[in-house]
Protein backbone atom coordinates (compact mmCIF):
# COMPACT_ATOMS: atom_id res chain seq x y z
CA UNK A 1 0.00 0.00 0.00
CA UNK A 2 1.49 3.50 -1.54
CA UNK A 3 2.02 6.04 1.33
CA UNK A 4 -0.67 8.45 -0.19
CA UNK A 5 -3.37 5.58 0.82
CA UNK A 6 -2.06 5.24 4.03
CA UNK A 7 -2.30 9.42 4.90
CA UNK A 8 -5.67 9.71 3.06
CA UNK A 9 -6.99 6.31 5.32
CA UNK A 10 -5.34 8.33 8.45
CA UNK A 11 -7.40 11.72 7.27
CA UNK A 12 -10.55 9.64 6.82
CA UNK A 13 -10.17 8.71 10.16
CA UNK A 14 -9.32 11.18 11.86
CA UNK A 15 -12.39 13.06 9.96
CA UNK A 16 -14.98 10.48 11.03
CA UNK A 17 -13.68 10.16 14.89
CA UNK A 18 -14.10 13.63 14.75
CA UNK A 19 -17.28 14.31 13.34
CA UNK A 20 -18.32 11.61 16.05
CA UNK A 21 -17.29 13.41 18.99
CA UNK A 22 -19.17 16.46 17.63
CA UNK A 23 -22.07 14.82 17.36
CA UNK A 24 -21.58 12.87 20.63
CA UNK A 25 -20.70 16.31 22.35
CA UNK A 26 -24.39 17.88 21.98
CA UNK A 27 -26.02 18.30 24.80
CA UNK A 28 -29.40 16.44 25.10
CA UNK A 29 -32.71 18.54 24.74
CA UNK A 30 -34.77 19.88 27.95
CA UNK A 31 -37.90 17.74 28.60
CA UNK A 32 -41.25 18.25 30.78
CA UNK A 33 -41.22 16.80 34.12
CA UNK A 34 -45.21 16.75 33.72
CA UNK A 35 -45.10 14.81 30.47
CA UNK A 36 -42.73 12.52 31.76
CA UNK A 37 -44.30 11.91 34.98
CA UNK A 38 -47.53 11.51 33.24
CA UNK A 39 -46.02 8.14 30.91
CA UNK A 40 -43.87 6.77 33.54
CA UNK A 41 -47.33 6.56 35.75
CA UNK A 42 -49.33 5.27 32.83
CA UNK A 43 -51.45 8.84 32.93
CA UNK A 44 -52.64 8.29 36.58
CA UNK A 45 -55.52 10.24 36.87
CA UNK A 46 -54.16 10.92 40.13
CA UNK A 47 -50.54 11.32 40.91
CA UNK A 48 -49.60 11.08 44.14
CA UNK A 49 -47.08 13.56 45.62
CA UNK A 50 -43.45 12.85 45.08
CA UNK A 51 -43.78 11.01 41.52
CA UNK A 52 -42.62 14.27 39.67
CA UNK A 53 -39.18 14.71 41.42
CA UNK A 54 -38.99 10.72 41.38
CA UNK A 55 -40.00 10.58 37.28
CA UNK A 56 -37.73 13.11 36.76
CA UNK A 57 -34.72 12.01 38.67
CA UNK A 58 -35.66 8.77 36.26
CA UNK A 59 -35.69 10.01 33.03
CA UNK A 60 -32.60 12.09 34.23
CA UNK A 61 -30.47 8.98 34.66
CA UNK A 62 -32.26 7.36 31.45
CA UNK A 63 -30.88 10.41 29.53
CA UNK A 64 -27.13 8.93 30.43
CA UNK A 65 -27.19 6.50 28.50
CA UNK A 66 -29.75 7.29 25.79
CA UNK A 67 -28.79 10.57 24.39
CA UNK A 68 -25.85 11.02 21.14
CA UNK A 69 -23.21 8.31 21.91
CA UNK A 70 -24.66 6.74 24.70
CA UNK A 71 -23.18 6.64 28.10
CA UNK A 72 -19.25 7.39 27.57
CA UNK A 73 -17.45 7.92 30.90
CA UNK A 74 -16.31 4.20 30.82
CA UNK A 75 -15.82 3.61 27.30
CA UNK A 76 -12.62 2.38 26.15
CA UNK A 77 -13.23 2.84 22.50
CA UNK A 78 -12.14 5.98 20.13
CA UNK A 79 -13.32 8.63 20.17
CA UNK A 80 -14.64 8.31 23.38
CA UNK A 81 -11.87 7.49 25.11
CA UNK A 82 -10.45 10.85 23.36
CA UNK A 83 -13.34 13.00 24.50
CA UNK A 84 -13.63 14.61 28.13
CA UNK A 85 -16.26 17.34 27.57
CA UNK A 86 -19.31 14.88 27.30
CA UNK A 87 -18.09 12.61 30.01
CA UNK A 88 -17.65 15.96 32.62
CA UNK A 89 -21.01 16.54 32.04
CA UNK A 90 -22.08 13.13 32.56
CA UNK A 91 -20.72 13.22 36.04
CA UNK A 92 -21.71 17.09 36.73
CA UNK A 93 -25.56 15.18 35.91
CA UNK A 94 -24.64 12.26 38.11
CA UNK A 95 -23.63 14.12 41.54
CA UNK A 96 -26.64 16.54 41.48
CA UNK A 97 -28.75 13.08 40.71
CA UNK A 98 -27.17 11.27 43.88
CA UNK A 99 -27.31 14.12 45.97
CA UNK A 100 -31.29 14.39 45.19
CA UNK A 101 -31.04 10.56 45.76
CA UNK A 102 -29.71 10.72 49.18
CA UNK A 103 -31.87 12.93 50.36
CA UNK A 104 -34.85 11.10 48.92
CA UNK A 105 -33.72 7.89 50.79
CA UNK A 106 -33.05 9.76 53.81
CA UNK A 107 -35.19 12.31 54.44
CA UNK A 108 -38.45 12.68 51.63
CA UNK A 109 -39.34 9.24 51.57
CA UNK A 110 -39.38 9.16 55.67
CA UNK A 111 -41.09 10.82 58.13
CA UNK A 112 -39.13 10.78 61.07
CA UNK A 113 -35.51 9.72 62.30
CA UNK A 114 -37.01 6.52 63.80
CA UNK A 115 -38.43 5.72 60.94
CA UNK A 116 -37.11 2.74 58.70
CA UNK A 117 -35.96 3.27 55.10
CA UNK A 118 -37.56 2.50 52.12
CA UNK A 119 -35.77 -0.37 50.56
CA UNK A 120 -36.19 0.19 46.69
CA UNK A 121 -34.64 3.45 47.41
CA UNK A 122 -31.91 1.69 49.21
CA UNK A 123 -30.89 -0.24 46.66
CA UNK A 124 -31.46 2.48 44.24
CA UNK A 125 -28.97 4.28 45.98
CA UNK A 126 -26.02 1.85 46.41
CA UNK A 127 -26.63 1.64 42.55
CA UNK A 128 -26.31 4.95 41.71
CA UNK A 129 -22.91 5.54 44.12
CA UNK A 130 -21.12 2.90 41.95
CA UNK A 131 -18.10 4.93 40.21
CA UNK A 132 -19.00 6.48 36.81
CA UNK A 133 -16.11 5.05 34.85
CA UNK A 134 -16.54 1.71 36.06
CA UNK A 135 -16.48 -0.91 33.57
CA UNK A 136 -15.45 -4.46 35.33
CA UNK A 137 -16.36 -6.72 37.06
CA UNK A 138 -19.69 -5.07 36.23
CA UNK A 139 -20.15 -1.64 34.33
CA UNK A 140 -22.05 1.33 35.91
CA UNK A 141 -24.17 1.17 32.92
CA UNK A 142 -25.85 -1.68 34.42
CA UNK A 143 -25.99 -0.14 37.75
CA UNK A 144 -27.71 2.82 36.98
CA UNK A 145 -30.14 0.89 34.77
CA UNK A 146 -30.85 -0.83 38.28
CA UNK A 147 -31.38 2.31 39.93
CA UNK A 148 -33.62 3.18 37.52
CA UNK A 149 -35.56 0.05 37.90
CA UNK A 150 -36.21 0.74 41.63
CA UNK A 151 -36.89 3.78 41.04
CA UNK A 152 -39.64 3.01 39.02
CA UNK A 153 -41.03 0.31 41.61
CA UNK A 154 -40.70 3.05 44.47
CA UNK A 155 -42.73 5.30 41.82
CA UNK A 156 -45.22 2.55 40.96
CA UNK A 157 -45.80 1.79 44.76
CA UNK A 158 -46.26 5.61 45.20
CA UNK A 159 -49.24 5.82 42.97
CA UNK A 160 -50.59 2.18 44.24
CA UNK A 161 -53.68 3.10 46.79
CA UNK A 162 -53.40 -0.32 48.15
CA UNK A 163 -49.53 -0.03 49.23
CA UNK A 164 -48.69 1.42 52.24
CA UNK A 165 -44.88 0.48 52.08
CA UNK A 166 -43.46 3.72 50.07
CA UNK A 167 -43.97 7.67 51.01
CA UNK A 168 -42.69 10.54 49.79
CA UNK A 169 -43.52 13.86 52.48
CA UNK A 170 -43.54 17.06 50.75
CA UNK A 171 -42.69 18.90 54.08
CA UNK A 172 -40.65 22.27 54.19
CA UNK A 173 -38.20 20.54 56.04
CA UNK A 174 -37.54 18.30 53.98
CA UNK A 175 -37.32 20.43 51.08
CA UNK A 176 -34.82 22.14 53.05
CA UNK A 177 -32.55 19.43 53.63
CA UNK A 178 -32.49 18.91 49.57
CA UNK A 179 -31.55 22.41 49.11
CA UNK A 180 -28.49 22.42 51.42
CA UNK A 181 -27.22 19.92 49.32
CA UNK A 182 -28.02 21.71 46.12
CA UNK A 183 -26.23 25.42 48.02
CA UNK A 184 -23.23 23.28 48.68
CA UNK A 185 -23.05 21.57 44.76
CA UNK A 186 -23.64 24.93 42.84
CA UNK A 187 -21.46 26.86 45.61
CA UNK A 188 -18.70 24.30 44.95
CA UNK A 189 -19.06 24.44 41.40
CA UNK A 190 -18.88 28.19 41.35
CA UNK A 191 -15.39 28.60 43.17
CA UNK A 192 -14.00 25.89 41.16
CA UNK A 193 -15.08 28.06 37.95
CA UNK A 194 -14.00 31.24 39.02
CA UNK A 195 -10.74 30.31 39.79
CA UNK A 196 -10.15 29.75 36.32
CA UNK A 197 -8.69 32.88 35.51
CA UNK A 198 -6.38 32.65 39.63
CA UNK A 199 -7.00 34.63 42.57
CA UNK A 200 -5.61 34.65 45.98
CA UNK A 201 -8.59 34.06 48.49
CA UNK A 202 -8.68 34.83 52.36
CA UNK A 203 -8.86 31.56 54.32
CA UNK A 204 -12.62 32.00 56.00
CA UNK A 205 -12.51 28.61 57.20
CA UNK A 206 -13.34 29.57 60.86
CA UNK A 207 -15.01 32.68 60.67
CA UNK A 208 -17.65 33.55 62.66
CA UNK A 209 -16.54 31.24 65.57
CA UNK A 210 -13.80 31.93 68.13
CA UNK A 211 -13.62 28.40 69.41
CA UNK A 212 -13.44 26.60 66.36
CA UNK A 213 -10.58 24.39 65.41
CA UNK A 214 -9.06 22.36 62.40
CA UNK A 215 -7.35 19.51 61.80
CA UNK A 216 -4.12 21.00 60.26
CA UNK A 217 -2.82 24.80 60.03
CA UNK A 218 -3.33 26.24 56.86
CA UNK A 219 -1.94 29.37 56.16
CA UNK A 220 -3.98 33.10 56.12
CA UNK A 221 -4.26 33.17 52.26
CA UNK A 222 -3.47 31.63 49.28
CA UNK A 223 -3.51 31.29 45.68
CA UNK A 224 -6.30 29.45 44.01
CA UNK A 225 -6.08 28.60 40.18
CA UNK A 226 -7.91 25.51 38.18
CA UNK A 227 -5.40 23.90 35.88
CA UNK A 228 -5.39 24.98 32.33
CA UNK A 229 -6.57 21.23 31.08
CA UNK A 230 -8.99 21.27 33.18
CA UNK A 231 -11.29 24.44 32.80
CA UNK A 232 -13.36 23.11 30.00
CA UNK A 233 -13.91 20.13 32.09
CA UNK A 234 -15.18 21.83 35.11
CA UNK A 235 -17.23 23.86 32.97
CA UNK A 236 -19.31 20.83 31.39
CA UNK A 237 -19.49 19.29 34.56
CA UNK A 238 -21.58 22.35 35.55
CA UNK A 239 -23.21 22.44 32.38
CA UNK A 240 -24.18 18.98 33.44
CA UNK A 241 -25.46 19.50 37.22
CA UNK A 242 -27.33 22.43 36.31
CA UNK A 243 -29.34 20.73 33.68
CA UNK A 244 -30.36 18.13 35.92
CA UNK A 245 -30.94 20.36 38.63
CA UNK A 246 -33.09 22.52 36.42
CA UNK A 247 -35.05 19.69 35.94
CA UNK A 248 -35.34 18.69 39.25
CA UNK A 249 -35.84 22.04 40.82
CA UNK A 250 -39.55 22.17 37.87
CA UNK A 251 -40.34 19.26 39.71
CA UNK A 252 -39.92 20.33 42.99
CA UNK A 253 -42.18 23.37 42.67
CA UNK A 254 -45.06 20.87 41.19
CA UNK A 255 -44.62 18.30 44.13
CA UNK A 256 -43.86 21.01 46.64
CA UNK A 257 -46.73 23.76 45.81
CA UNK A 258 -48.67 23.58 48.95
CA UNK A 259 -45.65 24.69 50.95
CA UNK A 260 -43.90 27.05 48.71
CA UNK A 261 -47.36 28.51 48.20
CA UNK A 262 -47.71 28.84 51.92
CA UNK A 263 -44.47 30.48 51.84
CA UNK A 264 -45.19 32.73 48.95
CA UNK A 265 -41.98 31.61 47.64
CA UNK A 266 -43.19 29.98 44.62
CA UNK A 267 -41.70 32.98 42.50
CA UNK A 268 -37.99 32.93 44.51
CA UNK A 269 -38.21 29.08 42.88
CA UNK A 270 -39.14 30.75 39.54
CA UNK A 271 -36.42 32.70 39.30
CA UNK A 272 -33.57 30.33 40.93
CA UNK A 273 -35.23 28.23 37.61
CA UNK A 274 -34.75 31.13 35.07
CA UNK A 275 -30.98 31.40 36.57
CA UNK A 276 -30.26 27.90 35.62
CA UNK A 277 -31.97 28.16 31.96
CA UNK A 278 -29.35 31.43 31.70
CA UNK A 279 -26.74 28.83 32.54
CA UNK A 280 -27.75 26.39 29.67
CA UNK A 281 -27.84 28.89 26.83
CA UNK A 282 -25.99 27.07 23.53
CA UNK A 283 -22.37 28.07 23.37
CA UNK A 284 -21.19 30.04 20.40
CA UNK A 285 -17.71 28.85 20.73
CA UNK A 286 -15.98 25.89 19.45
CA UNK A 287 -13.91 26.07 22.66
CA UNK A 288 -13.78 26.94 26.23
CA UNK A 289 -12.45 30.48 25.83
CA UNK A 290 -10.32 31.30 29.33
CA UNK A 291 -9.99 35.22 28.81
CA UNK A 292 -9.14 37.87 31.39
CA UNK A 293 -11.82 38.66 34.35
CA UNK A 294 -12.00 42.22 31.70
CA UNK A 295 -9.55 41.05 29.14
CA UNK A 296 -10.32 40.99 25.11
CA UNK A 297 -11.81 37.46 25.05
CA UNK A 298 -14.93 35.88 27.14
CA UNK A 299 -14.35 33.92 29.48
CA UNK A 300 -17.07 31.16 29.79
CA UNK A 301 -16.05 29.80 33.25
CA UNK A 302 -17.08 33.23 34.76
CA UNK A 303 -20.29 33.92 32.73
CA UNK A 304 -21.53 29.96 34.06
CA UNK A 305 -20.21 31.15 37.88
CA UNK A 306 -22.01 34.51 37.51
CA UNK A 307 -25.24 32.01 36.69
CA UNK A 308 -24.63 29.70 39.48
CA UNK A 309 -23.65 31.97 41.80
CA UNK A 310 -26.90 33.90 41.46
CA UNK A 311 -29.46 31.06 41.90
CA UNK A 312 -27.54 29.81 45.12
CA UNK A 313 -27.71 32.90 46.93
CA UNK A 314 -31.52 32.46 45.63
CA UNK A 315 -31.28 28.84 47.08
CA UNK A 316 -29.52 29.78 50.48
CA UNK A 317 -31.97 32.44 51.10
CA UNK A 318 -35.27 30.17 50.35
CA UNK A 319 -33.90 27.63 52.27
CA UNK A 320 -33.55 29.88 55.30
CA UNK A 321 -37.28 31.07 54.55
CA UNK A 322 -38.61 27.25 54.58
CA UNK A 323 -36.55 26.57 58.18
CA UNK A 324 -38.48 29.71 59.78
CA UNK A 325 -41.71 27.48 61.13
Amino acid sequence: MSKSKIITGIAAISIIFYATSVYWSVEPDNFSPTQVTEELTKNNADIAVGSYMTATLIKSIQTLDGKNGGYLSNSVLPPAILMDNMPSWEYGLLEQSRDLMLVLRRDLSRSQTQSTENKDLQKAHGSLNVEHTRLFPTNANSEYKKTIAELQTYLDKLNDSQSKNAQFYARADNLAEWFKQVEKRLGSLSQRLSASVGQYRINTDLSGDLGAEQSTFTESGSNVKTPWLEIDNVFWEARGSSWALYHYLKAARIDFKGVLQKKNALASVDQIILELEASLQPVGSPIILNGAGFGFFANHSLVMANYLSRANAAVIDLRRLLEQG
